[in-house]
């Protein structure tokens, strides 16, 4: 590493540490906590984005260096900043410079009303907590920096504590959060039975040495700690209930990268702990994938609350990148390394622009709600008006997710695609239906997303305002809409020029699958990329824009030539003739939604209730209200039960809690009696 990216890394993290002490120290001066905080979060973010991009792009190899000094047996506070981890540190401290200055104007609203400065204290020790994640070079480390991420995390969610809803989401993240840390600490002490040793270093390739049966365990263990982290279906529950309560940075970075942590788990022993993977792992991943992508997508477009609209999207999204994981699993058990560093670009990748598109939308549904106070998108309307800035952001953010050119969302989906149609001719196995299958689902995801953000678009910001303090909304501050400006750039830059991107993967797929794509991909000097076959497609984003550019004066010089003396006359939009367009009379969500919830319903189990009053005649209502849900499957169907099941098991086993102290010796004495006959197998 570099000695110059070495000391911003070191700054950085210390940066964090002081912008949680400033936060602590100076709660009573909420002003004075506010700034120090996030100030120091800011130069943290911006220090580590320099020293991740320096160690990536320069080539040469990072070395690691304990943090401080430790005494305990095998824990060592060592960092090992190696490709995987830097690249998930850049995306981190690139979303922090963001979240950093929105959170200087989104933060004001709490003053007077709930301590700023414990919000930056807890929201820097995230951050730290988070990177440390990325950085730790063995398992006590990572573990112990895994769990204040996760207590940082239920803080924060929590931190609008006298809602009931947010007290719910909180407890709901910390028991699911710590069934995950449970399977990985079993996880781990296998891997430690197998190596000796807690470090990642004497982790590498471990998998080959180990029995297939404890490595498939390994294998469950590590997909279940990680998923439930990653937000995957169908242990996904969390995740809905607990972005829409947090802060909005808090949400922004939740679902940019916080869930991101269960990837780079995923990422980090699937390729680089367990060796050369069995078939069935890649088809469990991108099954897993294809079921998270399709059903994130479906239950985002019945949702009327935005950003609970948004946290479904986060689980879509997990989908796809968890495809092209699969799909990288599957080509290295079959031997092509190259494809399986296509299909990994296409996860990372997308890894990262979600990261950037949605804290974009995240920001942007939080300065919706910090004009507005709603969340609920039946009352919104109109906001272009209102927030002119923040609906453009928005949109940006919009076309994004929706994968369509020439922004960054299309460039990883169409790594995607590719990745997946050229494992269809890999083997002459029924196993090979699956690309194929997958492709087709992202094809349905990305057209279901696209509808889906029509309706979040148009029913949030166009029209008529449905309430009062929507029709007296106003524009976020300037440090807010800084913030979301910062995105829709990355978004842009990262869209128009992917080819120059590219090189950031190279050290992470010659570390994992033995292939660099970079000079593959990027062609025509840049200009467009391609994949590995000469007969697959190629495409140019930033070619379509200058064909768009150049295209741009033919309709201003037919309308010169054949229009520009016609009589024009403006009227109120979509008011067909009449007079005095009320609200009412706008589509609302729930109307939009309303084909797919029918085309679907085997799957929502749509409900409604129509109640009428009427003095005389049905048909002349007094009063009319109409009431619509959907089932919460995964929660009726399977944890609700379950939660049954374990509150009546620990009714019965209540009686073992005797009081007696002989009986409780017994009970440790066969605990370990226990632990000793399972490490000894």
């Amino acid at each position: 590493m570099e000695p110059l990216a070495g000391a911003l890394l070191q700054l950085g993290l210390l940066s964090y540490l002081a912008g949680a002490l400033g936060g602590f120290v100076f709660q009573r001066m909420e002003r004075v906590a506010h700034a120090v905080s996030f100030a120091c979060c800011l130069l943290a973010a911006m220090g580590l984005t320099a020293a991740s991009l320096l160690t990536l792009t320069s080539g040469i190899p990072a070395t690691g260096f304990d943090l401080c000094p430790s005494s305990l047996p095998f824990l060592r506070f060592n960092i090992r900043p190696d490709a995987l981890g830097l690249f998930f540190v850049m995306i981190v401290s690139l979303l922090g410079v963001a979240l950093s200055l929105f959170s200087m104007g989104y933060a004001r609203g709490y003053f007077g009303r709930k301590n700023v400065g414990v919000l930056g204290a807890f929201f820097n020790l995230l951050m730290l907590a988070t990177t440390l994640v990325f950085l730790a070079g063995n398992a006590f480390f990572f573990l112990l920096a895994w769990e204040v991420m996760a207590l940082m995390s239920f803080c924060l969610v929590s931190y609008e504590h006298e809602n009931a809803e947010a007290r719910g989401a909180g407890i709901l993240y910390f028991v699911m959060s710590h069934i995950g840390t449970g399977c990985l600490i079993i996880g781990f002490l296998l891997l430690f039975q197998a190596a000796g040793s807690y470090e990642f270093d004497g982790f590498h390739a471990l998998g080959n040495q180990m029995p297939p049966g404890k490595r498939n365990g390994v294998f469950l263990l590590f997909l279940i700690g990680f998923g439930i982290k990653a937000g995957m279906v169908p242990m996904h529950i969390w995740l809905p209930a607990a972005h829409p309560v947090a802060p909005s940075n808090v949400s922004a970075m939740m679902s940019g990268v916080l869930i991101k942590t269960g990837i780079y788990g995923m990422t980090r022993v699937f390729f680089d702990f367990l060796g050369t993977p069995p078939v069935w792992w890649g088809v469990t991943v991108l099954s897993l994938g294809i079921i998270s992508a399709v059903l994130g997508v479906l239950y985002a477009l019945m949702e009327h609350d935005l950003k609970r609209l948004l946290a479904y999207h986060s689980i879509e999204n997990i989908g796809i990148i968890l495809m092209g994981l699969g799909a990288s699993l599957m080509f290295l058990h079959f031997g092509h390394p190259a494809l399986a560093a296509l299909a990994m670009v296409a996860g990372l990748f997308h890894t990262l622009n979600h990261a950037m598109f949605k804290a974009l939308l995240f920001l942007g549904a939080g300065a919706v709600l910090h004009a507005t106070g709603t969340r609920d998108m039946e009352k919104m309307g109109g906001l272009i008006k209102k927030m002119p800035g923040t609906a453009l952001y928005f949109l940006v953010g919009a076309v994004a997710i929706s994968a369509l050119p020439p922004l960054n969302g299309f460039i990883s989906e169409w790594f995607t695609y590719q990745a997946l149609l050229q494992g269809f001719g890999l083997t002459s196995s029924l196993v090979r239906l699956i690309f194929p299958l997958g492709g087709a689902m992202l094809a349905l995801t990305g057209a279901l997303a696209a509808s889906c953000f029509v309706k979040a678009f148009a029913i949030t910001f166009l029209a008529q305002p449905r309430s009062e303090p929507v029709a007296k909304a106003h524009e976020a501050s300037p440090t807010m809409l800084a913030g979301m400006a910062i995105l829709t750039m990355v978004c842009l830059v990262l869209g128009l020029f992917p080819a120059q991107c590219l090189v950031l993967f190279d050290p992470i797929t010659q570390a994992l699958t033995g292939a660099q794509l970079s000079q593959h991909l990027a062609l025509a000097d840049g200009w467009a990329i391609g994949n590995l076959d000469d007969k697959g497609g190629t495409v140019s984003t930033l070619g379509m824009v200058v064909a768009a550019v150049c295209l741009l004066p033919i309709p201003i010089v037919l309308w010169w030539l054949f229009a520009r003396r016609a009589i024009t006359r403006i009227g109120p939009t979509w008011d067909c003739g009449l007079q005095g367009l009320t609200p009412k009379m706008e589509y609302s969500a729930t109307g939009f939604s309303k084909p797919l919830r029918m085309i679907f319903k085997a799957l929502f189990r749509p409900h409604r209730e129509v109640q009428r009053e009427y003095d005389y005649s049905p048909y002349f209502a007094r009063n009319l209200r109409f009431e619509s849900h959907i089932e919460e499957a995964f929660e009726r169907r399977i944890y609700r039960p379950l939660n049954r099941w374990v509150l009546v098991l620990s009714r019965r086993m209540r009686a073992m809690q005797a009081g007696s102290t002989h009986a409780y010796l017994i009970y440790i004495f066969v605990t370990m009696l226990l632990l000793l006959l399972i490490m000894a197998l």
